[in-house]
């Protein structure tokens, strides 16, 4: 992949208050416009400082999907992009100590979008997860009645990332908020996203794998960001690989499909600040990876995160574009050999970095 814009930081986005920030899951309004969602948000480039706030959405020009994302406008009367979700860091909620509310996926069902959400202590401390819907395009969002303990399928329904298919489902692979976990599956119907006992587990179970099963391991690893969406009849699951230091894209057939079997590509390479090469995909400190609303096989764009944890910036959402193998296409090999040993260690970085801010 090759870098096509920095989408966010000085110049781009401080029209809207937001200097520093990560994350970016996009999808599309019923309006038509690009709904992406923010995660840790400062007004000055790097992390810390005033106007934190999480999550934060900015809105963009469809039209520019592909070309790079331009930003037309935030949540908020104003042009600052004001916090999604109503709540105070670093305060007492349900008598725990909430630092910062995380997205992790949103999707459009209908008329309506779900945000789903970890509210955390720290990073990788989750207490809880929760889904939040808007009936205006992700201007205003208010939470629904579901909600799940953090350590729920012994901590693995976390990080989610869901797709709606053609049976009337939502399909949600997840995994936990450490990047050490591998990954599960979940089903639920579409019309009871916000209903907790709607959904059910992928699970190994006597012999064979059913729904209804308490869910199995799926594929093991040591996973992070997650994004599942479908492309041109194909359903790709784009993941951070932390325990390999890149993010790969899988290619299935449906969300049942094993995932040790189906065709994997390395899309970006985790590297040193030192070997750094955008126009060749490699980068460093990255984790991220979410699937731009538009894309197709031969044109997949994603939006990818950078946090330089000894230097405080870069800390920035980008824009990188490429193609993945169709089926039956043999993925190439990377030109160079790059490091692939640090994602587990960016995160426990990241993690005193937040400690220091946070206290």
């Amino acid at each position: 992949m090759r870098k096509v814009k920095d989408l966010t930081g000085p110049g781009i986005t401080d029209s809207f208050g937001v200097g520093g920030t990560d994350l970016g899951v996009t999808a599309i309004a019923p309006d038509g416009r690009l709904v992406s969602v923010f995660g840790d948000t400062f007004e000055q480039a790097g992390v810390g400082g005033p106007g934190w706030r999480s999550p934060v959405v900015l809105f963009g020009d469809p039209a520019t999907a592909r070309s790079g994302i331009r930003w037309t406008g935030s949540t908020g009367p104003r042009s600052y992009a004001d916090q999604a979700l109503d709540y105070e860091h670093d305060s007492v909620v349900r008598g725990r100590r909430v630092t910062t509310t995380l997205p992790t996926d949103v999707i459009t069902i209908g008329g309506e979008m779900y945000l789903h959400v970890m509210v955390c202590e720290g990073l990788g401390n989750v207490h809880w997860t929760e889904v939040h819907r808007s009936t205006d395009n992700g201007e205003t969002w208010h939470r629904t009645d579901a909600t799940w303990p953090g350590d729920l399928h012994d901590g693995l329904f976390q990080m989610l990332t869901w797709e709606q298919g053609d049976d009337g489902y939502v399909y949600a692979f997840s995994t936990g908020f450490q990047r050490d976990k591998g990954l599960i599956l979940q089903r639920v119907p579409a019309d009871r996203i916000g209903d907790p006992r709607a959904w059910e587990g992928w699970g190994f179970r006597d012999g064979a794998w059913a729904w209804g099963n308490p869910p199995t391991v799926a594929l093991t690893g040591a996973f992070g960001e997650l994004c599942l969406r479908r492309i041109e009849g194909r359903w790709l699951l784009c993941c951070f690989d932390a325990g390999n230091y890149r993010i790969d894209v899988l290619d299935l057939d449906d969300p049942t499909s094993n995932l040790y079997e189906a065709a994997r590509s390395t899309v970006l390479h985790g590297t040193s600040w030192q070997h750094e090469d955008h126009g060749h995909g490699r980068v460093a400190q990255l984790y991220g990876g979410y699937i731009v609303p538009g894309s197709t096989l031969d044109d997949l764009h994603l939006v990818v995160s950078q946090w330089n944890t000894e230097h405080n910036w870069p800390y920035r959402a980008m824009q990188f574009a490429g193609s993945v193998p169709r089926p039956g296409q043999q993925a190439p090999e990377p030109a160079e050999p790059v490091e692939s040993h640090r994602g587990a260690g960016i995160f426990r970085m990241a993690r005193e970095v937040a400690r220091r801010i946070t206290g």
